[in-house]
């Protein structure tokens, strides 16, 4: 029963979408091929767009959720999309922390 929106988002919501999910699956494989078998040890991702921001599959996925959002353009896919990425903000600044505190080179900016 609610109204149609004013401006239909279906499209670049569509394109939205994809490209979030592909750059998400992308850094994570990224992230997966840093670990050879048996080893434990972290190392910093240098690839993709590790080398701009600190999470790029957080990023992917906060594109992807806005996606869903202008796709159904209803206030609770905002309200989610919002809370997504407020949440995955905090993870990335608290992965920098840690990044900052396990390796020395690491960029502190």
């Amino acid at each position: 029963g609610l109204l149609e929106p004013w401006i239909d988002l279906k499209c670049p919501g569509i394109v939205l979408f994809l490209l979030g999910i592909s750059g998400n699956f992308y850094h994570h494989f990224l992230l997966s091929k840093l670990r050879t078998k048996g080893c434990k040890d972290y190392k910093v991702p240098k690839c993709g767009l590790f080398e701009l921001v600190i999470c790029p599959h957080y990023l992917f996925e906060i594109l992807g959720f806005l996606g869903i959002s202008l796709i159904s353009q209803t206030l609770y896919s905002f309200s989610t999309t919002l809370g997504t990425a407020l949440y995955l903000m905090g993870r990335s600044y608290a992965a920098k922390r840690w990044y900052i505190s396990k390796f020395e080179d690491f960029p502190k900016e």
